[in-house]
């Protein structure tokens, strides 16, 4: 393999649109793992569909990143075609199990034979039942789900496919995981989240003022910065906020979900306690949560859940902000001692802990300041780097 400096590794994505990866611009796993390969001096490319034709512009300095549109139902061939010789790293990482990127990679491994990374950031099957879930359609059935114009399994992202994913594993010539949870399931290594430390630094904003610019000084903000979803237990800190019946205590939702009509939902049973503020560019999410008295990250304990490492940890983190979670997942070993934990699905616990925080702020604000150094020594993109480059060592 070629040296050091002249190693290209090429990031395959699994959709780059506005509701995926593209979504959060810069901020999201595969622009981490990007940033933390720039940091070894290797040369990083992005490359992956955008679902729509949808490919909004993308925070990522000094990275090249080729988007090829393409339609949900049709068109994936074709794409996949295009997309394919566009892969030039001398290293193949995909990023998720599926067919749109680890798919495709594995596809590039067998025609150019070049290793092939793995990253496994979500469980994919946890969605549709996990190890429950079974295709057992009728021949009429399956007639429809693959001739018609939006057959089911004209769509790549279809549980089959990602059964059939799960199966190709053993593929990959390293497997990287952004949870313990997923590492236990697939094996390979943990490579917890980073976070831009110099970009997230609470000394460079006044949290009056950054409140001031998003209209909530006149509250106390509970902040949950990402894309609600019911497993990720926004309803449990209103239902919380219901039983104190504070009125200037609002949960702030930063970007809502591309995904249904949910943020909808909760505004209807929920609007006296929820204020919504829009999608920011990541350069902008620093300001944003500085803005916040207490991050919150309420995940329930469903199989999504557990996989997952919530970026909204590491926000607040860096921002030395006061972190109010559940005990799912690796959420207790990412904070340690320098949050306030809660059972999952407990909003009683989470409005007692609600008053707490404010009852005795000046101790939640150390531990906020304690959960900005844990994030410095243990989860900074070059801790990623240390980890990716003692994989990548082994294919020299």
């Amino acid at each position: 393999m070629t040296n050091k400096q002249n190693l290209k590794i090429s990031l395959i994505v699994s959709d780059l649109s506005s509701s995926g990866a593209g979504r959060w611009g810069g901020a999201v796993r595969p622009f981490l793992l990007a940033q933390a390969l720039k940091k070894l001096d290797y040369q990083v490319e992005i490359v992956g569909l955008a679902f729509n034709s949808d490919a909004p512009p993308i925070y990522a300095p000094g990275i090249s990143i080729t988007v090829i549109p393409c339609e949900y139902y049709s068109g994936i061939i074709s794409a996949a075609k295009e997309l394919l010789p566009r892969i030039n790293g001398d290293i193949i990482y995909a990023v998720k199990l599926k067919t749109t990127s680890f798919g495709l990679s594995v596809v590039k491994k067998l025609i150019s034979k070049r290793p092939l990374m793995l990253d496994i950031d979500d469980w994919e099957l946890s969605w549709h039942g996990g190890e429950d879930w079974k295709y057992r359609p009728n021949l009429k059935q399956l007639g429809r789900d693959i001739f018609k114009k939006d057959g089911a399994l004209r769509y790549p992202d279809h549980p089959l496919y990602l059964k059939w994913m799960e199966g190709l594993v053993s593929y990959a010539d390293a497997v990287t995981t952004h949870s313990q949870f997923l590492e236990q399931k697939f094996g390979g290594v943990y490579v917890p989240n980073g976070k831009d430390t110099e970009l997230f630094d609470p000394g460079k904003y006044d949290p009056e003022e950054s409140r001031k610019k998003y209209g909530l000084s006149e509250y106390r903000v509970l902040m949950f910065p990402g894309a609600p979803r019911p497993y990720k237990g926004v309803e449990d800190v209103l239902i919380a906020l219901e039983k104190l019946n504070q009125p200037d205590l609002k949960l702030v939702i930063v970007g809502g979900s591309p995904y249904d009509d949910y943020d909808s939902q909760l505004m209807e049973k929920w609007g006296k306690w929820l204020i919504q503020l829009p999608r920011y560019s990541v350069q902008n999410m620093p300001e944003v949560v500085s803005a916040a008295h207490i991050v919150v990250v309420p995940q329930r304990d469903t199989p999504a859940a557990q996989a997952q490492f919530p970026l909204k940890l590491t926000d607040g983190m860096a921002m030395a902000k006061p972190i109010l979670a559940t005990k799912v997942g690796d959420i207790p070993s990412i904070i340690g001692e320098t949050g306030y934990l809660v059972e999952p699905s407990s909003p009683e616990e989470i409005a007692e802990k609600i008053q707490l925080i404010f009852d005795d702020f000046a101790t939640a604000t150390a531990k906020g300041i304690a959960a900005r150094e844990r994030c410095v020594k243990y989860l900074r993109i070059e801790n990623m780097a240390t980890i990716l480059e003692e994989i990548i060592a082994k294919f020299n």
